[in-house]
């Protein structure tokens, strides 16, 4: 059913494509009422507007945050057009129907996330009629149709124009984005406020954590056919990150390909040269640093093959024919990347079921915060009935951090190697032991309750993959516990080794690398994956 919009209030912040809404709305006969500042807006534009305290017969009052609660608006937006005890109730008090509602909230998160925002500012910007005019409008969806976002004029105006009014179907679905709306704006609220320390500054876990997120798509099954699932983002996502990617082509994402895809996606983007990250099973099975896609790929291909059958690729850099032509000789699951040219797009067409994903970089990867550079700033995981929140793991080292512990040091060459392993260990599941050379992963040990066990696995890894380790380094995500564990990556070909430290056992770790001829450096931060 349509009911006929006659009458709109528009009330709003933000102030986007509100003149050109009221202009179209008045062209079709429709009266327009409005607050304040937009009322003036409209007035200046030559629209027809009829300011709701005049409407009201109430002056708006306390500056201006009495203008709104009133019965004979609450009444217009309330009043159930089906009831006829509603409508006789309305005549009686000379109360009309507002059959439209246009409303969007004071800027709350936009203010607290300033740097200089103070608690007075917060509350200021708390707002009270229009989330209560929204609750209103959107509980009687029946009869009244509610818009809180500029991204639905255009729909709403078109059905206006071809029916009069709104349908069943679209009054209700602008009435579920309204609850969200007003669920997003209080969830922001009560993050903010119990964050709030005595001191005045905000502690990094509110008292309550209100998580605000939108689903994307409903999935095939979840981690196994047994189970069901779904993809969520955050109601403001990070640019840069796995749910602002465009699927260019391929079967739908499955739970396990977007676990496994975000895992090489934010490994990949971590480098600022050209590399290439292969990931199974939530675990780089292959790195590597290229002049050029290609190249990196093929670099990252020789580390583990066997793993890398059925993988996911992530690329940091566009990906060309060449690139294309390179990873279609085996079977992908997944392909990830900031661009494509239009040669290899051609090439990847053949792959109809490889799922080809677009994903822009962030913008600031090297300065700025967290969520400018496209990273989380906290992991969250569940556990029974309650959440382990934590900061991410986004820690980065430099050369002027690492600690030379051993009396031989590394060289510049090692040193970068060094590097590029620490950073790699950090996105391969504890127990972590990561042996590369010249830029690129020569063997991975994941996942193990013992570290000696990862070791080696790894150094299996690299001889399965015909590949040596003789004057390798290597990076083990936490510290080694015994000797054991440097002896076996020793006697696998490792010259130089990156750890954290901080073991009962360090003197006797140092003094086994001192024995073997092993440069050590440690960097004092451990990279713990689970």
């Amino acid at each position: 059913m349509t009911h006929t919009v006659r009458r709109a209030l528009i009330s709003v912040s933000d102030k986007t494509g509100i003149t050109e809404l009221a202009r179209a709305l008045a062209a079709q006969g429709v009266a327009i009422l409005s607050t304040g500042g937009t009322a003036k807006l409209l007035a200046d534009a030559g629209i027809a507007v009829t300011e709701v305290s005049a409407h009201t017969g109430f002056p708006e009052m306390l500056d201006g945050r009495v203008k709104t609660l009133h019965p004979t608006i609450h009444g217009g937006l309330l009043a159930r057009r089906e009831v006829p005890a509603h409508m006789q109730a309305l005549s009686e008090h000379g109360i009309a129907t507002i059959d439209l509602l246009v409303v969007n909230l004071y800027p709350f998160e936009a203010t607290v996330a300033r740097a200089d925002c103070t608690l007075e500012d917060a509350i200021e910007n708390i707002d009270i009629g229009g989330p209560a005019m929204v609750r209103s409008a959107a509980k009687n969806w029946r009869g009244v149709g509610v818009l809180t976002n500029a991204s639905q004029y255009e729909g709403a105006l078109a059905e206006i124009r071809e029916r009069g009014g709104l349908s069943d179907d679209t009054r209700f679905a602008l009435a579920v984005a309204a609850f969200n709306a007003i669920s997003n704006y209080d969830g922001a609220i009560s993050d903010y406020l119990s964050s709030l320390q005595p001191d005045g500054s905000r502690g990094e876990f509110p008292a309550q954590a209100n998580g605000r997120f939108v689903k994307l798509q409903d999935l095939r099954y979840g981690e196994n056919p047994h189970q069901r699932a779904a993809f969520y983002r955050d109601l403001h996502p990070a640019p840069g990150s796995l749910v602002t990617a465009k699927q260019l082509q391929g079967k739908e994402l499955s739970y396990n390909n977007i676990a496994d895809a975000d895992a090489a996606w934010e490994c990949v983007k971590s480098f600022d040269t050209p590399a290439c990250v292969i990931v199974k099973h939530a675990n780089p099975c292959g790195v590597a640093l290229g002049s050029n896609a290609a190249d990196a790929y093929a670099r990252a291909f020789r580390t583990d093959p066997t793993s890398a059958f059925g993988g996911i690729i992530a690329f940091n850099r566009e990906v060309d024919g060449d690139a294309a032509r390179a990873v279609s000789k085996q079977f992908i699951e997944v392909l990830i990347a900031p661009s494509y040219t239009d040669e290899a797009r051609q090439v990847l067409s053949a792959k109809a079921n490889a799922r080809v994903l677009e994903i822009a970089l962030a913008e600031v990867r090297t300065t700025g915060s967290d969520w400018q550079r496209g990273r989380n700033a906290q992991d969250v995981k569940r556990v029974g009935s309650g959440l382990l929140i934590q900061s991410a793991d986004n820690r980065e080292m430099t050369l002027a951090e690492l600690k030379v512990v051993t009396r031989l040091h590394p060289t510049e060459a090692q040193l970068r190697d060094l590097l590029f392993a620490w950073r790699v260990a950090k996105y391969v599941k504890s127990n972590a032991i990561v042996f590369c050379g010249d830029g690129a992963t020569l063997g991975v040990g994941a996942g193990q309750m013992s570290r000696i066990d990862s070791a080696r696995i790894a150094s299996i890894k690299a001889a399965n993959a015909g590949l040596t380790l003789a004057g390798s380094v290597v990076a083990s995500d936490a510290f080694f516990p015994f000797r054991d564990g440097l002896d076996v990556v020793a006697e696998a070909g490792a010259t130089a080794v990156i750890q954290p430290g901080g073991s009962v056992r360090d003197d006797e770790v140092i003094a086994a690398a001192d024995e073997r001829g092993i440069a050590m450096v440690v960097t004092g931060v451990r990279h713990f994956r689970h």
